[in-house]
């Protein structure tokens, strides 16, 4: 595939394992930037001995972060991958033959479609992890990121293509990895909800835990991939009330969030501001 004036953007904190698998998956970029926020461990060296430049930026939040991502790109059409993600050859395939002239027109961006690995196997049937839709193409003329800290979306101004060709998520290694994610997302969703002053409502926690776990086990049909899918639907439905409960902490006992801060920062789960 040819060369084309496209920036893929990537965000990384201690990705060694992942960043050059993501890279290399992107060959038709003219420019590959990496925006760290301080990896203690190799990130960075891989990250240009793979091509690309890094830039340091201290953690801004997930949207704030993403947004300053775009303004140090030297093209307008920017491809944003985490780093533990990568182009499938179907999804290059496509990018082959309608890329260019997607990138010619007055397009906003494109949506494009993820499947996901998930305890060492592609996910079959559960919703959220096969043929996700997700916004990650854009002109950053006529795109922009929310600024929330986590669950941050694309905003398009124009017209929306879209690819069905998936790019593949190589979820979190091991349940231990993705706890620890659980806790530094759910800190950013109960710090934005502090912001809003909601009410802690903890009485919702019960029967949130029930119905998120109907919606992805049943509904998203999370039953069909076996165990997995029960693993998966179960993390999800605590996901939705731990971060319930914390936020519940927080209102109760103030003193709370800088020990938070101090513990998810000696794990390296950044919270950012």
């Amino acid at each position: 595939m040819e060369t084309l004036p496209l920036t893929l953007l990537v965000m990384t904190y201690n990705e060694a394992g992942n960043i050059g698998r993501c890279l290399d998956s992107v060959p038709f970029a003219a420019e590959k930037i990496v925006i760290d926020s301080g990896s203690t461990d190799e990130t960075c060296a891989i990250a240009v001995s793979h091509g690309a430049r890094v830039v340091h930026q201290d953690w801004l939040g997930f949207g704030p972060q993403r947004n300053f991502a775009s303004t140090v790109a030297a093209n307008d059409w920017i491809l944003f991958l985490d780093a533990d993600e990568c182009l499938s050859p179907e999804l290059l395939s496509a990018f082959a033959s309608r890329l260019p002239k997607v990138m010619q027109s007055d397009a906003a961006g494109a949506i494009l479609r993820r499947e996901a690995w998930y305890l060492g196997a592609p996910m079959r049937w559960y919703k959220p992890m096969v043929g996700e839709k997700i916004a990650r193409l854009y002109h950053r003329g006529r795109a922009r990121w929310t600024d929330a800290r986590v669950h941050e979306s694309l905003r398009f101004d124009g017209q929306v293509e879209q690819f069905d060709a998936p790019f593949r998520h190589y979820y979190n290694p091991t349940l231990v990895h993705e706890q620890l994610k659980m806790l530094k997302y759910a800190e950013l969703k109960a710090h934005d909800w502090l912001d809003r002053d909601r009410s802690p409502r903890l009485w919702e926690a019960p029967l949130v835990f029930v119905s998120t776990f109907f919606k992805d086990y049943i509904l998203r049909r999370g039953f069909l991939d076996g165990a997995r899918g029960y693993i998966v639907s179960h993390v999800a439905a605590n996901y939705a009330v731990y971060k319930r409960l914390r936020y519940y902490e927080m209102r109760q006992n103030p003193e709370s969030l800088d020990l938070a801060d101090t513990v998810l920062k000696k794990h390296g789960l950044q919270r950012g501001e």
